[in-house]
This record gives structure tokens, C-alpha cells and sequence, in this order.
């Protein structure tokens, strides 16, 4: 099994509201194709121009105040059900049967980081023969009333229950620098090295972290796979490759 996740920098333009790359979409989809049924796929995508800008309009990550939180609570998560709902379509044209599960209807948060979650409905669709497709959503916190989980929230939760082959990230750019803009790509890193790596996050807005959030992930799913993959998901072919090992792109080993 692997872990796929769509940043929300691939499947939108983070600077454009609403934004959806409908054709980059499908050609993911396609590219999974490839390898399923025979290889099993968790799939994860982020919020891009559809959750982080209303995320931030309504300070979701500042917690359960007013009338006016609960109803931005309500319009980000309907607006990444919208997104969610355009991913499943494309991946249906690629006759895969991707099935969108809410993750705020299956996590509960504490500051942002997900103390309870019921995966049965993931495990029985995998085991049905679907690909789960979750995504980052609103969340029922129990320090804040509400928060945001994230999409890399949710791989790290993934990966701990099910135990994945890899996770493959795809990014808008080809992986991780030494320092970026103007660095070396670093084709492959150790956990060791993470703590010494100067980055900033790719353009638009995003509440959850960006590329600093991506890799203190990939520093604890270093414990529960054997490979991390960084790849540009806007290049054809890069997660084909990744899915076979042999990726331009950042592989993080244990």
C-alpha cells in the first residue's frame, strides 16, 4: 500500500480563490492507473485555493468564538467538499473508484493534531476494493471548539494504522532544497539532516504549515515507512517514477 498526497499547490493555484487544475488532476489519476488495482492506494489532498484562503478569512485556527466562526466552519468545509467532489470526478474519468471520506466526520483534534479517529470506513473501502480519498477539513477540537486538521495531519495518522510501503508528496516544485529559492535539490536526505534545512513554503497562502509542517512529518513517517517521496506533481510522469523508486525528486530515508 501507499500514501499518495495531492498538495493543494498541484490541484489548484494557491493565489487564485477557487482555483481547481482539473486537467493536472486527471493526469495523477491516470498515472495511478497504471499501478491499480494490483498496488493499493490512500489518497490525501490539501485545501489550496478552496479551504486556506476562507480558513483564513474566518480565523478557523483561532478557535470557537462567535456566530460568525461557526458559519465560516460550515462554508470552508462545504467548500472542500466542492474540491473533494471535482478530485473524485477526475479520478473517475480514469476509471478508478476514488471515494471521498469526510475527515472531519472521522478526527477529532487537539490544537490541530488528531487525538481520535474511527478508521474503519478507510480499511473497509480499501478492503471493498475503492481508493480512499480524504482530505484536509475542519475539525471539532478539543482545546479550541474548532481547528484545521491538515492533510499531512492525516498521512501521519494514516501511516501509523496502516503502515504504508511509501508516501509520495506531491509538490509544485521537483523536492526538497538545501535552501530555497536558489538551492541544491537534495535527492536524498536522512532524518538526521532535516533539523540543519533552511526552507520557506511555496507561493499563496497556506494556514497549515507549509513546507516546514511537510517535513517534520516526514521525520516522524520515517517510523512507519520505509520511503518518504517529495516529487513535482505538476510534471508529468514524476509520480509514476516515485511510485517505482527511481523519481527526480527528494527521497527521505530513516
Amino acid at each position: 500500500m501507499m500514501v499518495i498526497k495531492i498538495g493543494g499547490s498541484v490541484l489548484s493555484d494557491k493565489t487564485r480563490k477557487f482555483h481547481f487544475r482539473a486537467e493536472v488532476v486527471k493526469r495523477i489519476a491516470y498515472e495511478l492507473s497504471r499501478f491499480f488495482p494490483e498496488e493499493k492506494f490512500i489518497v490525501v489532498h490539501g485545501g489550496g485555493s478552496f479551504g486556506h484562503p476562507l480558513a483564513q478569512k474566518f480565523g478557523i485556527r483561532e478557535g470557537l468564538r462567535d456566530y460568525s466562526s461557526r458559519h465560516g466552519f460550515v462554508v470552508t468545509h462545504l467548500a472542500m467538499l466542492d474540491l473533494t467532489s471535482r478530485v473524485a470526478k477526475c479520478f473517475l474519468e480514469n476509471s478508478l473508484p476514488a471515494f471521498p471520506i469526510s475527515s472531519s466526520s472521522i478526527f477529532i483534534t487537539e490544537n490541530g493534531r488528531i487525538v481520535k479517529g474511527s478508521l474503519e470506513v478507510v480499511r473497509e473501502a480499501i478492503e471493498k476494493g475503492f481508493i480512499p480519498l480524504l482530505f484536509g477539513d475542519v475539525s471539532f477540537d478539543v482545546r479550541k471548539g474548532i481547528e484545521i486538521v491538515s492533510g499531512d495531519e492525516i498521512i501521519l495518522h494514516l501511516a501509523k494504522e496502516f503502515k504504508p510501503e511509501k508516501v509520495i508528496f506531491l509538490m509544485d516544485v521537483d523536492g526538497i532544497y538545501d535552501r530555497y529559492p536558489g538551492g541544491q535539490l537534495l535527492k536524498e536526505i536522512r532524518v538526521s539532516d532535516l533539523e540543519n534545512l533552511e526552507v520557506q513554503g511555496s507561493a499563496g497562502i497556506d494556514v497549515t504549515g507549509g513546507i516546514r509542517k511537510k517535513l517534520e512529518v516526514a521525520k516522524e513517517l520515517a517510523r512507519y515507512t520505509q520511503e518518504v517521496w517529495f516529487v513535482n506533481g505538476l510534471i508529468k510522469d514524476r509520480l509514476s517514477e516515485a511510485i517505482i523508486g527511481n523519481a527526480l525528486g527528494t527521497v527521505v530515508m530513516p
